[in-house]
């Protein structure tokens, strides 16, 4: 499985010029990606809150490059309020899971309510669990999921009140290690890149590929190069360190 992480710079409300950044960024690796494969969307992918647009926008792109796509996510509407949710397309543009925001941050629990719908999906055989950026903060949610996932992905719309990122991307660096070795998983987070446009905050870019099966603590984190890094991922490591810490009655209940 090969796992397509992006982040690049965006537009707030401007989901024409954001769909070009993603069009632009999958073309060059589209010849690298396979049905096997997944390319994850940053948080607020797109700025509409209408879900058949946002699946009919998530699904063109899964068709048109042939891999399954984790859609960021959107502002669904419903009646009068809104939810942060999002979904999983496969290569044919089937949806094949949804998923929301338990937990909204700050200043967005003013346009959204909590959601509910805990993201939890299987590709190529693999367990994967889909947590909206501050969600990722709140180790309890993975004790919700129905199984062990292999692969935690985390759409993300870092912002900061710091003057650089350089304070945020620390942080977020530091929990992705501790997320994949406390629960024996590869997590992978897309973002916004920085300085992309918000009205007020910045972004700080902290997408990155966590690791726990290396020695070296170099490798540990994989912070994206550019807009855009295409991560090889293999399984049979992540196995062998699950079967290492049980062994040696270090690793969480399943």
């Amino acid at each position: 499985m090969k796992l397509l992480l992006l982040q690049p710079q965006l537009k707030a409300f401007d989901d024409g010029f954001n769909l070009s950044v993603f069009s632009r960024i999958l073309d060059r690796f589209a010849a690298q990606l396979t049905q096997s494969d997944i390319v994850l969307l940053p948080e607020h992918a797109r700025f509409g809150s209408e879900r058949s647009e946002y699946e009919e926008f998530t699904s063109d792109l899964a068709r048109r490059y042939g891999c399954t796509i984790v859609g960021g996510s959107y502002h669904e509407s419903r009646g009068e309020v809104k939810v942060n949710a999002g979904s999983v397309v496969r290569a044919d543009g089937a949806v094949a899971a949804r998923f929301e925001k338990l937990r909204p941050y700050a200043e967005e629990r003013n346009h959204v309510q909590s959601g509910s719908l805990l993201g939890e999906c299987t590709v190529g055989g693999r367990n994967i669990l889909i947590l909206v950026c501050a969600d990722f903060w709140f180790s309890d949610l993975f004790f919700r999921a129905t199984v062990l996932p292999d692969l935690v992905l985390v759409p993300a719309l870092s912002v900061t009140r710091k003057p650089t990122p350089a304070y945020s991307r620390e942080l977020w660096k530091h929990l992705a290690i501790s997320r994949a070795y406390e629960f024996g998983v590869y997590v992978g987070i897309s973002d916004w890149g920085f300085p992309s446009k918000l009205p007020r905050l910045i972004t700080s870019g902290v997408g990155g590929f966590a690791d726990p099966t290396g020695l070296d603590p170099g490798t540990f984190f994989s912070p994206i190069g550019g807009d855009a890094q295409l991560f090889d991922i293999d399984f049979i490591p992540l196995d062998n360190f699950r079967h290492d810490r049980r062994e040696r009655g270090f690793f969480w209940k399943e």
